[in-house]
């Protein structure tokens, strides 16, 4: 029961990650009906400004813990301001000028601006893993114990909750935002009928550059989480979470925010359990085959809705 306990802890973590970037997938997939598949090296991006910050800021193993938590806020601030201007600069380079052309246009330069991210990276930083410093992930090392037995403990880590709690804090913001503001309102309007949206006097540009900006500071939220949980980040982690976020957002129901933060879960879950239980060779296969199975019986997704077709 404790080992059963432990994984579905690192489970719900490991799923709070890719929900917060399968949400960037699904808010700008509700607007303008494509999908960023550059997202997943934003997030990525994200990970190499927190580490940088942090090689910057210098923490030590005598730093306090509060300053080392408020270092992590200050860090999580600045990566979210500085990859929100890379959301913005791809709407505005590999979206913008397209909206009007066929599907396929976008796409392909999405695509570019991926590899022109993933690229950059590789060139400024090196193809080697880089590491976060010792001492914050010492640091964050401790925790509570939940249960124990036969010499096994299920314990919950002082990053583990910082990961859930950023998490939820967060789903609540932007489910207010999305519900209870005007630009909440401008994006549900874009999501129903941009034109009509226009004619009311809704700014649809302005509501899309900031879906993108909002998405890119999740990333970048996701990014500095997954650098504090697993302490080891390279150039290549943006390609295989953007899939796997997709692949979550798919899930849940593209389009729908609870559905991309219940599909991030579900393939967190997936991939630990089978890893735990089965073998990690396979982990991939597994969560992939829930989605293929999910599609079959239910194309639009665990909480999506059926497209319905304006004539």
């Amino acid at each position: 029961m404790e080992y059963f306990v432990q994984q579905l802890i690192n489970g719900v973590t490991l799923g709070s990650i890719y929900g917060l970037i399968a949400i960037g997938y699904t808010m700008v997939y509700g607007i303008i009906g494509m999908i960023n598949f550059a997202h997943g090296d934003v997030f990525m991006v994200g990970s190499f400004t927190a580490l940088l910050l942090f090689l910057l800021i210098g923490l030590t193993a005598a730093s306090p813990l509060i300053v080392i938590v408020l270092a992590i806020v200050g860090v999580l601030i600045v990566a979210m301001a500085l990859t929100a201007v890379w959301g913005w600069t791809i709407e505005r380079l590999a979206y913008r000028p397209l909206r009007g052309s066929f599907r396929l246009a976008p796409l392909i330069t999405a695509i570019g601006m991926s590899i022109v991210l993933s690229n950059m990276v590789q060139i400024a930083q090196g193809a080697r893993v880089k590491n976060l410093p010792p001492d914050i992930k010492d640091r964050l090392s401790g925790g509570f114990q939940v249960m124990e037995s036969n010499g096994f403990a299920a314990v919950v880590s002082y990053r583990q909750l910082i990961i859930v709690g950023v998490t939820i804090a967060l789903m609540a913001l932007f489910t207010w935002i999305i519900t209870s503001t005007p630009l909440g309102r401008a994006q549900r309007a874009c999501e129903q009928d941009r034109t009509m949206a226009a004619l009311t006097g809704v700014d649809v540009d302005r509501t899309i550059s900031l879906t993108f900006v909002i998405g890119a500071a999740l990333a970048a939220v996701a990014g500095v989480m997954f650098l504090v949980y697993y302490g080891a980040i390279d150039f290549y982690i943006g390609f295989v979470a953007g899939i796997k976020a997709f692949t979550a957002a798919v899930l849940g129901g593209i389009g729908s925010l609870p559905g991309a933060m219940l599909g991030g879960l579900l393939i967190g879950l997936i991939e630990v359990f089978w890893a735990g239980y089965v073998g990690s060779e396979y982990k991939d296969v597994a969560a992939f085959s829930l989605l293929a199975i999910v599609l079959i019986f239910r194309p639009e997704g665990l909480l999506g809705r059926p497209e319905i077709e304006k004539v």
